[in-house]
């Protein structure tokens, strides 16, 4: 299987405080991979260090095969990798249409911007029924799958969803679930960052656990399903 992005060392800091300590991770072509832990642990960092949003002191971050740790955000898009972050952040005041536009600002080809928030719309049929209304008055699994589709407008080989399952109810958890195994299965890795272990663990090939910014447990989702620090600490007993 080809890597598509290894992290290696992963040092980053606020201040005095560490936030990863020698973290390494990778994800390889079509896996789906959770990386699961406690608030604080690191888990936003370490997809934020990927993007460009914060500078890691130590460490690197490569994705096929190109060294990407000093990259641009921008630049970072361009490369094929796409950052949906924790809280939805889609512009409240523009159109459900317009958001997905706005998705592919990156993207020169008018065409294959068209073409995938048509596919956007097929994979969220709930999107293209509210494809005038303003992303503000979508409920929060709506807003949610708003966020998604306009990343996937990016034309992503990478997509890293920060805590997508965060204050959904249990039906629209699993409806978002199943849209992340669908966009997998069309050829697009995925890096998962979830406190829902349970549900990370469902569709995921692979899973970390990090604490206080350092793994912990690594392993298949099968063998953390079954181990028992995971399934104390983030399953229930």
């Amino acid at each position: 299987m080809n890597t598509v992005l290894d992290i290696n060392g992963l040092e980053v800091a606020y201040g005095k405080v560490e936030a990863l300590r020698g973290l390494d991770l990778t994800v390889g072509e079509r896996e789906i991979v959770a990386l699961l832990g406690n608030n604080g642990a690191g888990k936003s960092t370490t997809v934020s260090a990927v993007s460009g949003v914060v500078r890691s002191r130590a460490g690197s971050v490569t994705a096929f095969g190109e060294d990407i740790t000093a990259s641009t955000p921008w630049s970072i898009v361009e490369r094929g990798i796409v950052h949906v972050p924790e809280g939805r952040r889609i512009f409240s005041r523009l159109t459900v249409h317009e958001n997905l536009q706005l998705g592919g600002y990156t993207v020169r080809d008018g065409a294959s911007v068209d073409r995938r928030i048509a596919q956007v719309y097929d994979l969220f049929p709930r999107m293209a029924e509210r494809r005038a209304q303003q992303g503000g008055t979508l409920s929060g699994g709506e807003q949610q799958m708003l966020a998604i589709g306009r990343a996937m407008v990016a034309g992503p080989r990478l997509i890293m969803l920060d805590e997508p399952s965060m204050g959904l109810a249990p039906l629209v958890v699993a409806q978002v679930m199943d849209a992340i195994v669908s966009i997998n299965r069309a050829g697009t890795s995925v890096l998962l960052i979830e406190q829902n272990a349970r549900a990370a663990l469902k569709i995921a090939h692979r899973g970390y656990v990090i604490e206080s910014g350092r793994v912990t447990v690594a392993g298949s989702a099968a063998g953390l399903r079954a181990d028992p620090q995971v399934v104390e600490a983030y399953l229930g007993a």
